[in-house]
């Protein structure tokens, strides 16, 4: 039987890891077995963060609504629920950029919110 050299399987693999690798610093580019480890955990703290973004930017969205629903003279769950009494659906994230974006918008709401609530 033929002897199997695998060299280019090794290399392969190695210059996979390493490519995962560029931008890391110091030998953690370039040495192969320090540039595993990182290249993993690089990839543990991307699969968790995937899921921890939605946390972050779902908690930014309401910091946003709650500073400028408080510019109008209503909490945030005061808001919340007069926007929920009024029969306006619109989700954390557009409500957050109207609070940033459209100023004039996010009054219109914020108005109608507290209407609700003095209806009830």
């Amino acid at each position: 039987m033929a002897r199997v050299k695998r060299g280019v399987t090794a290399h392969a693999r190695h210059k996979k890891i390493i490519k995962l690798a560029k931008g890391y610093q110091v030998r953690n580019n370039n040495v192969f077995r320090i540039a595993v480890e990182k290249v993993e955990k690089g990839l543990q703290f991307a699969y968790r963060d995937r899921r921890a973004k939605k946390r972050d930017f779902r908690s930014l969205w309401i910091q946003r609504i709650n500073a400028a629903s408080r510019e109008h003279g209503l909490t945030y769950s005061q808001f919340m629920h007069g926007l929920k009494r009024a029969g306006i659906e619109v989700d954390r994230k557009v409500l957050a950029d109207l609070a940033v974006r459209e100023a004039d918008t996010f009054k219109a709401l914020a108005e109608q919110a507290q209407a609700a609530l003095n209806a009830a």
